[in-house]
């Protein structure tokens, strides 16, 4: 009788993974707390286990999606483990004394970055650098600038250039002191003369270093928005901290009072943000650790290397909708994530 109830509720049952499917069953049975039926749910629950333990199978498909450890796939495993007292065994069936899932330990995502059971902990695959600042906006007089240094596109490990650029390009500024350099003219017929940087009001010269140039041409057609080169100011390292710091968005907000929902006197208080358009730059480590599985037997399977940049990739467009950090609600935190080739 409870099979054709469910049979007839196929629509009804949530199979994204075993917890949601578990739950659903007993809604669409409508399982009570009396003895009987918890005989029952402890039956389905069972039942569901050996289910996924023995009769889910590899499917021969490309997507990262379809990865075997998948199937137990739950919200919470990118988010706090509210069950890191389970065994790996146990982990996708358990819940906590709320109800509430914690990370399961098979799946693509805590694979790639890594979890801590009772039994076993793993490091994960994918490594994330800090981000560091490539070009910054700062308004001129002649429209917004891109800023930068030289030591900083050198230490951008593009495809095909090596870590260190000519040494004896003139734009080291060791011999011109706070002297800026351009690739391109910014008017007509001049090849030097000043601009202002924000507050600061430096001279500048056009650069001749080639090969710096044809770096930073490489690095901006891969941008999502176009900069051209005479966009570029190349400052000097010293000057490059003072002028981000001259440069920040100051935001003024005021806190709210919880209980009445209107503003809190007294409350003000000031925010520092990264102006919008600055370009970041940082890198992604993705180790292939298969040989693990033939340590610790119960790590089986691990994905593919492929898999996880795949994964990676298909994420992109939640950083730039949901964005990261703090104060998303109010627009911060949005990101546009392009792929750089690297030397190694």
């Amino acid at each position: 009788e409870k099979k054709n109830i469910l049979r007839g509720n196929k629509n009804k049952l949530n199979t994204s993974n075993f917890n949601l499917l578990k739950e659903s069953i007993y809604k669409v049975l409508d399982l009570s707390n009396s003895d009987e039926d918890k005989k029952i749910k402890k039956n389905i629950y069972e039942s569901l286990k050996k289910f996924f333990k023995e009769n889910i199978f590899d499917l021969d498909n490309s997507s990262w999606k379809l990865f075997r450890g998948n199937r137990f796939l739950q919200i919470t495993c990118a988010g706090q483990d509210n069950i890191p007292q389970e065994n790996l065994t146990d982990a996708p069936y358990k819940t906590d004394k709320d109800g509430k899932t914690g990370h399961c330990g098979h799946c693509i995502v805590c694979k790639g970055f890594g979890f801590s059971k009772k039994d076993i902990s793993w490091q994960g695959m994918i490594f994330f650098s800090d981000l560091q600042i490539l070009f910054f906006p700062v308004f001129t007089m002649r429209g917004t600038k891109w800023i930068t240094t030289q030591g900083i596109i050198e230490s951008v490990e593009l495809k095909g250039y090596q870590n260190s650029l000519s040494e004896n390009s003139e734009n080291n500024n060791q011999n011109n002191e706070n002297l800026c350099f351009v690739f391109e003219k910014l008017s007509e017929n001049e090849t030097e003369g000043h601009i202002n940087l924000g507050w600061l009001y430096l001279p500048y010269k056009l650069d001749d270093n080639e090969e710096l140039k044809k770096k930073i041409l490489e690095i901006i057609k891969k941008l999502p928005y176009k900069l051209t080169l005479q966009d570029i100011i190349i400052v000097p390292e010293d000057l490059f901290s003072h002028i981000v710091n001259s440069n920040l968005e100051t935001r003024t907000s005021v806190s709210i009072d919880p209980i009445t929902g209107a503003s809190k006197e007294g409350a003000l208080f000031t925010s520092e943000a990264i102006p919008r358009g600055t370009i970041f730059y940082g890198t992604i480590r993705i180790f292939d650790k298969k040989e693990f599985e033939d340590i610790e037997n119960s790590l089986k399977p691990l994905p593919e290397v492929n898999d996880l940049i795949k994964a990676l990739n298909d994420s992109k467009h939640f950083y730039e909708t949901l964005g990261i950090g703090g104060m998303t609600t109010r627009g911060f935190g949005r990101l546009v994530i392009n792929e750089l080739k690297f030397n190694s």
